[in-house]
């Protein structure tokens, strides 16, 4: 084995092994009267470049597309290289191929958590194409190359099964999806809360455009497709509009969607009565596919927070599919302590042969729209422009005022709201509602009004208690999910779990507090989610499955990303895998664009 030494930017108990007839480096066929192999040894100094003990390489190799296509160990080892990971390469000519490599990729010594809730495992996993080929001691066989994890863990590719990154994944700035992968992070579930496009063979094409770094797989948003046929009316479709929205759920689930997602806590999905949500279920019910929600009121708004679980059970029941409480908790003091009851609730569904689950992130804040957070759902009938003419009538804008001020003190007073985003004026991101108010010298309730009259600023709402979070982080049908979304990076203050989301359960959640063990946390990130949404090949390390595949050293597993401080990158994953390829080698982005856009 070559084991040659490197800077300290590395050292991280990881080493490339290319074997000299074995792990040599095959060249593509050469043209007909073109020596391609002599080209690439006349290019072969002009593109290396040493710099200390890193070596820099060509894009491509020569006569390679760049997608990637014709050989992908080549791609593979290029990107390893270009990223700082120690190689030597050997290129070799005819007489020295005597042997082909086995394996594109040979990952030695790992302790593997398969994803299934087990105990690790030693094992050496090998790699080929965009498929685990091989499990167990492989000490006989060789690979393109070799990787030692001693010390590290190997674990399924993260899916983050409630993602708001569909519209940065869009855009050629963020769709290497860098903090998603600095999480572990290989796929993700966009269009949440309702909400995103109906025309998902639209979306897809613009997610594909630029690349992506990660799998993206799509829901059908109910909000977006009863905006589609009633706008923003407050009232129950006709039977003609009905089928009007069965269609177009219908045509989501044909283009592969993994089912629907709903936002009864937000205009316009707020106007509609369950039995719509059971409709539409029934369309998805044929395709296989999930119903994920934010459910109606999380608090005591409304209908309460657990006749709002009992919603998606009921879906779940006359629908006959999977049924997701999203991002679940009890919000605001009025409800602490009631995540016992939703636990109750959605077990004693199981019991009776009711496939319910939930997700949940690992903090204590939300993040939510200054409006959807205080602005009573009534008021929001007929959008934007209706809710200002009410709040300019006297007869209106009382009544508005005094549920805002019920809704505040729902999720603790205005000290518990920070701004995130506010292009209108950027300087209150990142400061609270009740300084912005003190500033102003106006109540909460009035700052809040003239904000709105001037934009529409986001929040975090510190609402939660640690108990519940706790409570129903340990349940086996809790899933894990970010709620987060991509953005530029110093651009407002978002909520941190858009960065730390997968690190910080293990971190604090297992770690420090031990709330949870680590084979129970991986589970939740992997093979639950899979499971649930019913994504093929995917959650677990057994041979045959997708290459998706995290390898992290969880001494260094954190997330430095705080409420005050959200723009940094997760730490500890190792290296990371997407569809085969390395998207991450001894802790450096390789800048590979593997990820898929996922069919049901």
């Amino acid at each position: 084995m070559i084991r040659p030494k490197h800077n300290g930017q590395i050292g991280l108990g990881a080493t490339l092994r290319v074997d000299r007839g074995i792990g040599c480096i095959r060249l593509p066929a050469e043209p007909e009267g073109v020596g391609l192999a002599g080209r690439w040894r006349e290019r072969s100094f002009q593109g290396f470049q040493q710099t200390g003990r890193r070596w820099g390489v060509p894009e491509t190799w020569p006569g390679e597309r760049r997608d990637g296509a014709v050989n992908r160990s080549r791609t593979l080892l290029t990107k390893a290289a270009a990223r700082g990971a120690v190689l030597l390469l050997l290129v070799c000519t005819p007489s020295a191929l005597g042997a082909q490599e086995s394996f594109d990729v040979l990952l030695r010594n790992a302790r593997v958590m398969d994803g299934t809730g087990n105990p690790w495992f030693r094992a050496d996993v090998a790699l080929r194409g965009d498929r685990i080929a091989a499990i167990g001691e492989l000490s006989d066989v060789r690979a393109a190359v070799e990787l030692d994890l001693t010390g590290l863990y190997l674990a399924p590719g993260f899916i983050d099964s409630h993602s708001h990154a569909g519209g940065g994944l869009g855009s050629v700035e963020l769709s290497q999806a860098r903090p998603l992968l600095a999480q572990g992070i290989t796929t993700v579930l966009v269009n949440p809360d309702g909400g995103g496009p109906v025309d998902l063979a639209a979306q897809r094409s613009d997610l594909l455009d630029h690349g992506l770094g990660v799998n993206a797989g799509q829901m059908v948003p109910h909000g977006s497709v009863r905006r589609e046929v009633l706008g923003t009316e407050a009232r129950a479709p006709d039977p003609e509009e009905l089928d009007r929205m069965r269609a177009l759920v219908r045509e989501g689930m044909e283009e592969g969607a993994f089912g629907l997602s709903s936002g009864t806590f937000y205009s316009p999905g707020s106007f509609a009565e369950n039995s719509e949500l059971v409709e539409l279920g029934r369309v998805v019910a044929e395709y296989g596919g999930a119903y994920q929600s934010h459910i109606r009121d999380e608090s005591d708004y409304t209908v309460g927070v657990l006749a709002a679980v009992e919603e998606v059970i009921e879906v779940a029941r006359e629908a006959q599919i999977p049924g997701v409480v999203t991002h679940v908790k009890a919000l605001g003091p009025p409800v602490w302590g009631f995540s016992l009851a939703i636990a109750n609730r959605v077990e004693r569904a199981r019991e009776v042969g009711i496939e319910v689950y939930a997700d949940q992130y690992p903090y204590i804040a939300s993040a939510t729209g200054l409006s959807s957070a205080l602005v009573p759902r009534w008021a929001e009938e007929g959008g934007r422009a209706s809710l200002m003419v009410r709040l300019d009538r006297t007869d209106t804008a009382e009544r508005i005022r005094e549920e805002m001020a019920e809704n505040l003190a729902r999720r603790g007073g205005a000290d518990r709201i920070q701004f995130r985003r506010f292009p209108e004026d950027p300087g209150i991101e990142g400061r609270t509602l009740a300084d912005v108010a003190l500033d102003g010298e106006l109540d909460p309730i009035s700052a809040t009004i003239e904000l709105l009259r001037q934009g529409s600023p986001s929040i975090v709402s510190f609402n939660m208690d640690e108990d519940d979070v706790r409570l129903l982080m340990a349940k086996p049908w809790t899933m894990t999910a970010s709620d987060g979304g991509l953005v530029p990076m110093g651009e407002g203050v978002p909520h941190p779990r858009n960065y730390g989301t997968f690190p910080r359960k293990i971190r604090q959640y297992v770690l420090e507090e031990g709330t949870i063990d680590l084979s129970f946390a991986i589970r939740s990130m992997t093979s639950l989610p899979a499971s649930v949404y019913r994504i093929r090949e995917r959650g677990l390390v057994r041979e045959g499955m997708i290459a998706d595949i995290v390898v992290f050293d969880l001494e260094r597993l954190q997330d430095p990303a705080s409420f005050t401080d959200p723009h940094r990158l997760a730490e500890g994953v190792v290296h990371l895998f997407v569809n085969g390829e390395a998207a991450v080698l001894d802790g450096q982005f390789t800048g590979a664009l593997a990820g898929e856009v996922l069919r049901r």
